[in-house]
């Protein structure tokens, strides 16, 4: 991993799978990354990837899907809805979940983290 500006370098843009999630593990937490790609356009997501429901680190796993306008990761669990851009649950609005800024710079995945 390499660090610039608070930005660290987790993997390729090659290690993501279009229209799927995968896992990594940054500073000890697991992060999922997210990459929806639709024709042209492309998309890069990242969440924690613990389920708050479910209790365990699956989201990873989930169903990628819209509602409405809204990209979302649908739990593998017991199907709660996230919104991929604010975290915020679909089904239960008092449950969030942690997003990250996400980037592909130059062929690598990159996270922001809070300083």
């Amino acid at each position: 991993m390499t660090t610039q500006n608070n930005w660290i370098t987790v993997c390729s843009d090659a290690d993501l799978v279009n229209n799927s999630g995968v896992c990594a593990l940054v500073n000890k937490q697991q992060i999922a990354i997210y990459k929806i790609k639709s024709g042209n356009d492309e998309q890069v997501f990242a969440s924690s990837n613990w389920c708050p429901f479910g209790k365990a680190n699956v989201l990873y796993r989930g169903l990628l899907g819209s509602v409405e306008d809204k990209k979302v990761i649908i739990s593998p669990l017991y199907k709660q809805r996230f919104c991929l851009e604010t975290g915020a649950c679909l089904d239960d609005e008092e449950v969030n979940l942690r997003v990250y800024p996400v980037r592909i710079e130059q062929n690598q995945v990159q996270l922001q983290l809070a300083e």
